[in-house]
């Protein structure tokens, strides 16, 4: 009878490696989720914020446009009512 020799392969005599828990699918599409969703928010609250800035100093910008048309006319129709007055006195 022949003789018959045991073998075993390379990789079944190296030592077995301690096996990584996976993150699940769901907590990493939750936190991939809250962190989209944070940083999309943070960026969207700074546009919103320059956004209102720039329009509350052009809003300040048109008020005090309207301010100095209304002295304008305001002394306009004062200098009118003078005139009229000096008119109407001299008859």
């Amino acid at each position: 009878m022949p003789v018959r020799s045991f073998q075993t392969s390379q990789i079944l005599m190296q030592d077995v490696a301690p096996v990584k828990k996976p993150v699940g699918a769901f907590r990493g599409g939750l936190f991939g989720f809250l962190l989209g969703a944070t940083s999309a928010g943070a960026g969207m609250y700074y546009y919103v914020v320059d956004e209102y800035r720039v329009s509350n100093e052009l809003l300040t910008e048109d008020i005090y446009a309207l301010q100095s048309a209304v002295q304008r006319i305001e002394a306009y129709v004062k200098a009118l009512e003078e005139k009229v007055e000096a008119s109407t006195k001299k008859k």
